[in-house]
């Protein structure tokens, strides 16, 4: 799965199932960032190292709370029980989130489990860095739940 094209559509797909679950649980979702731009810039920003290719995928409100999130798929070692989240995602989302305080941002990956830039650099050490140096790689063990950060379903709450 190295084409790029590939990876997008199963990227936009994951950021739809993201975007769904946060519905379903009471928050109102909108898109926000690279992908919000038109094709022209995307296709410049690309060729640049600035952060905002690292913006997060969307920000969402319930009530008075607001949570930037960065939907990260494709990432999840299923032999290694790992994350890989690159150094670059992580560098933009320290800085993003220190910008942005207190609106915190979250990586939600494939298997609907929750870390943030914080939590990766903080436990780096627990994880092992790809021999190339590009990537962190972070133990499944430290993601939360989904439902424990965004709120179980109506029909959890009900139970």
């Amino acid at each position: 799965m190295t084409d790029w094209t590939t990876r997008k559509e199963i990227g936009d797909q994951h950021e739809q199932r993201v975007a769904r679950e946060l519905r379903h649980r009471g928050w109102t979702v909108h898109p926000f960032g690279q992908g919000t731009y038109p094709t022209a810039i995307q296709n410049a920003l690309r060729l640049t190292n600035s952060p905002l290719r690292q913006l997060p995928d969307m920000i969402a409100a319930n009530g008075n709370r607001i949570v930037c999130i960065d939907a990260k798929t494709s990432l999840h070692s299923t032999t290694s029980n790992r994350y890989a989240v690159s150094r670059a995602s992580v560098q933009a989302g320290l800085q993003f989130t220190g910008l942005n305080a207190p609106v915190p941002l979250y990586y939600v990956f494939g298997d609907l489990r929750v870390l943030t830039p914080s939590d990766i650099a903080h436990h780096s050490d627990h994880g092992d860095e790809h021999p190339g140096g590009s990537y962190f790689l972070i133990s499944t063990h430290f993601a939360r739940p989904f439902e424990s950060v965004f709120g179980p379903t109506p029909l959890h709450r009900a139970a």
